[in-house]
Formats: structure tokens, C-alpha cells, sequence
């Protein structure tokens, strides 16, 4: 990871893209925020730069956003995730990397609940649509999207990392890494989705019980280098 890698934020207008752009904006990274409209995302760019003085911010629809950067971060509800990555599939580069932060949650009928995929999680699911040349990786999956937004509370968190490749989680780990007091943590192949996936459920339960906001996990017993 230089400083000259660009990340970019597909649906980086929704409700997770702006606190993960303002996080990676506020350690000096190069992020570039996509959405279906450009001028929403210039409206994204400003707001964040009111917050963070020298933010290096573009914006960009979704395709530019994925064509310019080495790292994309898939930020789109995972009601629409499949069908973005299929309507871009061209634009994305070889050898880049795909972080997906997407769970398949719905609130219908009741309690929430996954919805049930037969590749057995979102990040699988999608990995199917992706081009083979460009790396998966899975983050981010538990980490509360208003928290991110809340850029004077420390995340103090650890976040779990799963991908294709011992090579992909480590430079999925290597981004992460910018953001102050979050630990990534290397949970190994892509199939560990389907559990990350229901630790949001379980942290949406907990966060109902408790009446809280800001569920997250914290690893014991792992030294301070990991991954």
C-alpha cells in the first residue's frame, strides 16, 4: 500500500460509503467516491471536505470510480450489489483488488434475518460475477456504518478479513490499516463470509436488546501483529 493508490467507493453516496470515505479521507488516503450520479458524489465530496481539512477526494460515477482505482471498496445495499458489479464488469482491472462490505440483510416480515443465497454468503455470491483476473476480499462486514461516520469516536475494534488468497487479505489488511484504531484481522479463505455475515445479525440483535448503536467485535488473546 503507497500513498499513491486510490481507492474507490462504489455507492460511496449510501449509508456506508460516506463514514468509510471520511475514515480513509482523515489518514491522508486518495479516495475517490462513486455513485449512479456524478453530481451526487461531488455533493458527497464537499460535505466530507467541510469535515476534513485536505481531504484528497474525487468523485465519479461508479465505472470511473472502478477503472481508475487499484482498490475498489463494493459500498452498494446487497439488494443491488450483484446487479452493479454485472453492469460493470468490464471496467474492473486486472490484478485489482474488491473489498465487499455488502450482508445480505433483509427487515421483511419481522425480525431481521439473512436472506439465504445458495453460494452460502454475499461475498461468494458475488465472487461469481467478478472477472477471475481481479482479487475478493470480504471486510468490514461488522463494523456499524453509523459508527464510521463518527469520526470523533475511536472504532477501537478489530475487523475480520477473509479472501480468495493469503496474498488478497493481506492487501485488503494493508488498506484497513489506515484507519486508526482498526485491527484487521486475517480470517481466512472466502468462505469464512458466511459466518462474518451472520456476526452482523448477531451484532443488529444485540445492538436491539441493549438498545445500542455501535456493536463490535474485539479479538483477545491475539498479539499485536497479525495477518
Amino acid at each position: 500500500m503507497t500513498r499513491f493508490t486510490r481507492i474507490g467507493l462504489v455507492g460511496g453516496t449510501g449509508r456506508e460509503g460516506p463514514g468509510l470515505a471520511l475514515r480513509f479521507a482523515q489518514a491522508g488516503a486518495h479516495v475517490v467516491i462513486g455513485s449512479r450520479s456524478a453530481k451526487r458524489a461531488g455533493q458527497t465530496v464537499e460535505q466530507i471536505r467541510a469535515l476534513v481539512s485536505g481531504a484528497r477526494l474525487e468523485a465519479a460515477d461508479n465505472a470511473a470510480a472502478i477503472s481508475t482505482c487499484e482498490v475498489v471498496f463494493l459500498c452498494v445495499p446487497f439488494a443491488h450489489a450483484a446487479a452493479t458489479v454485472d453492469a460493470h464488469r468490464a471496467a474492473f482491472q486486472p490484478g485489482s483488488l474488491v473489498v465487499d462490505v455488502t450482508v445480505p440483510v433483509t427487515f421483511e416480515g419481522g425480525p431481521p434475518r439473512l436472506i439465504d443465497l445458495p453460494e452460502g454468503s454475499a461475498t461468494e455470491h458475488l465472487r461469481r460475477r467478478l472477472p477471475q483476473a481481479v482479487g475478493l476480499a470480504a471486510a468490514l462486514k461488522t463494523i456499524p456504518a453509523r459508527l464510521l461516520a463518527e469520526l470523533g469516536t475511536p472504532l477501537d475494534c478489530d475487523d475480520f478479513v477473509c479472501g480468495d488468497s493469503r496474498e488478497v487479505r493481506q492487501r485488503a489488511s494493508d488498506v484497513l490499516r489506515l484507519i486508526p484504531g482498526l485491527r484487521p484481522i486475517d480470517a481466512g479463505p472466502l468462505e469464512a463470509a458466511r459466518t462474518l455475515e451472520r456476526m452482523t445479525l448477531l451484532a443488529i440483535g444485540i445492538n436491539r436488546r441493549y438498545k445500542i448503536h455501535d456493536a463490535r467485535f474485539r479479538l483477545v488473546g491475539l498479539p499485536a501483529v497479525s495477518s
